[in-house]
Order: structure tokens, then C-alpha cells, then sequence
């Protein structure tokens, strides 16, 4: 009896230090978590002309939400709200593109090559991204129909520049 005592009580504070780990381990993620998270949102709140690293001019916007820097901070904030309900309400689609992508590329290498079958997932996977693009850009275009003409004016000029439903290349020289 006296062998089972201290054999209990090294199983509780075994038992203890590795609870108390798990919660180390968990506070921390939690704060690194909420940490980055806000560094995160100060990053994308501020303009893109405030955004260069030392301050040497603007930088081009690269997302759909920096269509909205130039606007005042109400504004913006409205735009990335609507646009980001959007995007969750387009979840089903986005999944269902990555779903064909990956099941076109599962049937394109395979041992039998199955033309009608990789078809149709890529026609699925067009089909979501065409619909998916078709709901942002009547988003973007019901947000900017509420904005007064010059804010609009420096919106719609911000539009081509960016990567996505609005980005305009420049054309190629010809040969």
C-alpha cells in the first residue's frame, strides 16, 4: 500500500504540468492570434498612399478593397464591410471553383484520360468563378451608385489598378 501512494501522486502532478502546458500553450496562441490579427487590420485601413515602406511615395493598391483608400474613413470602412459579406455569401461558389480545380487535376492524371469528365469540372469551375464575379461586380457598382459624384470619380479611378474583377492591363506592342 505504501507503493501506491507516491506512484498517485507523481500521476497528479504529471497529469497537472501537462494541463498547465496545454493552457501555456493556448494563452499564447491567443494572444499571437489577436496580435496579428490587429496588426492585420491596421495594415489594411490605412491608404495606400500611407502604406510605403519609409514614405516614398504611394503605392499601387493591389485588392478590390483598396478601391476605397481615397475615401473618407466611414466610407471606407462601409465598402470593406459589404464587400467582405459578399465574399462570405460567395463561400459556397469559391469552394465549389477550388472543388472542380482539384477534381480536373485528379482526372488529368489519371492512368485513362477522361476528356468529358474533365470538361465538366472545368465547365463547373467556370461556371462558379463567372458567377462569383458577376455578384462583386454588381456589389462594387450598387456601392459606388451611392457615393457622391467626386468620391466616385476617385473610386472609379482607383478600379483599374487593381488586381481582380476591374484590373486593365496595358496592351502589347506589336512585333
Amino acid at each position: 500500500m505504501n507503493d501506491e501512494r507516491p506512484k498517485r501522486g507523481i500521476n497528479w502532478t504529471l497529469m497537472s504540468v501537462l494541463l498547465n502546458v496545454f493552457l501555456a500553450g493556448g494563452i499564447a496562441s491567443s494572444a499571437w492570434y489577436l496580435w496579428s490579427s490587429s496588426q492585420h487590420a491596421q495594415h489594411h485601413d490605412r491608404p495606400a498612399a500611407q502604406a510605403t515602406a519609409g514614405g516614398t511615395g504611394p503605392v499601387k493598391p493591389r485588392s478590390l478593397p483598396a478601391a476605397a483608400d481615397n475615401l473618407s474613413p466611414a466610407q471606407r470602412q462601409a465598402f470593406r464591410s459589404g464587400l467582405h459579406e459578399v465574399l462570405r455569401d460567395n463561400a459556397g461558389l469559391t469552394r465549389s471553383s477550388h472543388e472542380g480545380r482539384l477534381e480536373a487535376a485528379r482526372l488529368l492524371a489519371a492512368p485513362v484520360l477522361d476528356r468529358a469528365a474533365i470538361d465538366g469540372a472545368l465547365a463547373r469551375t467556370r461556371a462558379a468563378d463567372i458567377e462569383q464575379r458577376e455578384r462583386i461586380e454588381a456589389y462594387v457598382m450598387a456601392y459606388a451608385a451611392t457615393l457622391p459624384p467626386a468620391d466616385r470619380e476617385s473610386f472609379a479611378q482607383a478600379l483599374p489598378g487593381l488586381q481582380g474583377p476591374f484590373h486593365v492591363t496595358a496592351p502589347r506592342a506589336k512585333p
